[in-house]
């Protein structure tokens, strides 16, 4: 697999900053971005983006929701046939703010909390959007707060900037070997790009 050059495919903003952070560390080139409809709209296009990967190495990301599934069984449920080995098929545990978080030391100091509020790993978390939910809201920061946390009486989960400083942390501060320590579905993403890099 030549992983100098891919198309990402990705759910959300979010999972587009961490994707973009991992690839740009390993240095690869993301000639193209597609997605950013959410998980339903990745489901149905993984078919073609599996056989696209004959031309061009594709690397997707989404995550896993639910505690029932495991990443094996999603990917092949997504796939719906053999898995093309130039088809970089990724699944955070169990979401990809568990990534984000997986940087304790950085997310802690990010939102002015105390590290001990981060578990680890991140991976075990069953809802992790709600639990960085929570602890924005007890973040000192006012800013922090505004942004992530949906206001009183809002339609929306979360706040109007949730996606726009949680992606400014990832591109800024997110440090990905502390973060690999705290999230093994990240770990093990980071060990195959740098097998297919030639860093072992």
């Amino acid at each position: 697999m030549s992983l100098n050059n891919v198309i990402l495919a990705v759910e959300d903003r979010l999972s587009d900053a961490v994707a973009t952070k991992i690839l740009e560390t390993f240095g690869v080139e993301i000639v193209d971005r597609i997605g950013f409809q959410g998980k339903s709209h990745l489901e149905r296009k993984t078919p073609e983006f599996n056989r696209a990967a004959n031309g061009i190495t594709v690397f997707m990301l989404t995550d896993l929701d639910t505690p029932r599934e495991c990443p094996p069984r999603l990917i092949q449920s997504w796939i719906r046939g053999t898995l093309n080995p130039r088809f970089f098929f990724r699944v955070a545990v169990m979401e990809v703010e568990s990534w984000v978080m997986a940087d304790r030391m950085g997310f802690a100091a990010f939102l002015s909390v105390p590290l001990h509020r981060i578990p680890s790993p991140t991976d075990d978390l069953l809802n992790p959007k709600e639990f960085l939910l929570s602890l924005a809201r007890r973040s000192k920061k006012k800013t922090v707060r505004e942004a992530l946390v949906p206001a009183q009486g809002a339609t929306f989960s979360v706040g109007n900037e949730y996606n726009t400083l949680l992606s400014e942390f990832v591109q800024d501060h997110w440090d990905l070997e502390r973060a690999a320590t705290a999230s093994p579905s990240l770990k093990r993403t980071l060990d195959r790009l740098a097998k297919e890099k030639g860093r072992y």
